[in-house]
């Protein structure tokens, strides 16, 4: 069972995440704060938290000002952003600064399910539109770093067709479904990636092959 905090000014969208988590993730705790400082509050005295899903625009929050805070204070708590901001630069930021997700507010319901248990079991969610413009980006201007040919042929080619389908913002249910394979399967791969990769989370797994061709090291 899950204890699960939502943090969001609006009582209409903090009703219909509830049961989107209820619906998807049965028998969670959940609780419910509308500001920053109540949600200080409650994640300071709980500390058997698994999820803080948290609104940008909330009264207290002044952005990303609010996440620092917050992951200051509780450190060990993973938290999600679920907010109506599409820019990628703050989906971004966010990440940067202590996030482990990004959720858009106009994100489908299967689609949040999916992306919140993605966050609960240990990965990093991006929105694929913006995984897929970042990936644009570095194409146009290929990063100095990029990841070294010797690590991605340490993988095996169920990895590297796992990996694949992770740089097109595929989740790990999408993945098993495409690959025909059981999703537990699929969250063993991705485990092996993020270890071979000497990487921390999807998101950097993603971002790093961002310019490979992977039909090159699917051949052989």
């Amino acid at each position: 069972m899950y204890n699960i905090l939502i943090a969001d000014d609006h009582p209409l969208f903090r009703e219909a995440i509830c049961n989107v988590i209820r619906s998807g993730f049965p028998g969670c705790h959940i609780i419910e704060t509308a500001d920053l400082d109540s949600t200080l509050l409650l994640a300071t005295e709980h500390d058997s938290l698994d999820l803080i899903l948290l609104d940008l625009n909330m009264p207290g929050m002044s952005g990303l000002n609010g996440l620092m805070t917050l992951r200051n204070e509780a450190p060990t708590i993973p938290v999600v952003i679920v907010s109506a901001e599409q820019d990628k630069h703050i989906v971004l930021q966010a990440i940067t600064y202590g996030a482990v997700g990004f959720i858009t507010k106009s994100t489908p319901r299967e689609q949040m399910t999916d992306a919140i248990e993605q966050v609960l079991n240990g990965h990093v969610y991006l929105p694929a539109e913006i995984i897929r413009s970042e990936q644009s980006n570095t194409r146009r201007t290929p990063r100095e770093a990029t990841i070294a040919p010797e690590l991605l042929q340490a993988l095996t080619r169920k990895q590297l067709q796992v990996l694949e389908r992770m740089a097109k913002g595929e989740s790990n249910k999408q993945i098993a479904y495409n690959l025909d394979i059981a999703e537990t399967t699929v969250k063993a791969h991705v485990s092996a990636i993020l270890r071979k990769l000497n990487v921390h989370n999807r998101v950097q797994a993603i971002l790093s092959v961002g310019d490979i061709d992977f039909s090159t090291y699917l051949r052989r």
